[in-house]
């Protein structure tokens, strides 16, 4: 699983014309599973991003998370993030989650952050979108379960 992440300073989510919730001050998440992927993953990897101190404190140090600012969270389904770019200059998505498995364990990690934001707002999954954002710093980071060694579990 991985969670582009970048600070914002407000986005929000045009699907097929239609605008969702403007949010504020907070972070976009861009979601992307790729196959073996767990719902185990998702509870470690949503509290690792729910708990990113990111956002500036009162002497201007990066130390205060999105609970402590009251921050929005917009999050959207992204298989590109399994893109393998290694051959030519197509990228191969053989890597991502298969839209009917992914589907379930999008939607699972939504419930999971949902529970510490105070607004969340997402996009549709599968749809076309297009996603509008000021990027805050800019400030972009990638949260890779595989480096964080949040594995789904071993079968027996």
């Amino acid at each position: 699983m991985r969670i582009l992440v970048q600070r914002i300073a407000e986005a929000w989510v045009d699907i097929a014309g239609r605008a969702t919730p403007h949010a504020g001050a907070g972070m976009l998440a861009l979601v992307g599973f790729r196959r073996g992927d767990h719902a185990a993953q998702l509870p470690p990897m949503a509290a690792k991003l729910l708990g990113l101190r990111i956002f500036d404190d009162e002497a201007g140090r990066i130390n205060r998370s999105l609970a402590d600012i009251a921050g929005d969270l917009v999050v959207v389904s992204q298989f590109t993030l399994y893109a393998d770019m290694r051959r030519g200059r197509r990228p191969g998505f053989d890597q991502a989650m298969p839209p009917a498995e992914a589907r379930g364990l999008f939607d699972a990690f939504i419930d999971e952050c949902r529970r510490g934001v105070p607004q969340l707002v997402t996009g549709e999954f599968g749809a076309g979108m297009a996603v509008h954002l000021t990027n805050d710093g800019p400030f972009t980071l990638l949260l890779d379960s595989d480096e964080l060694n949040i594995h789904p579990p071993v079968s027996p």
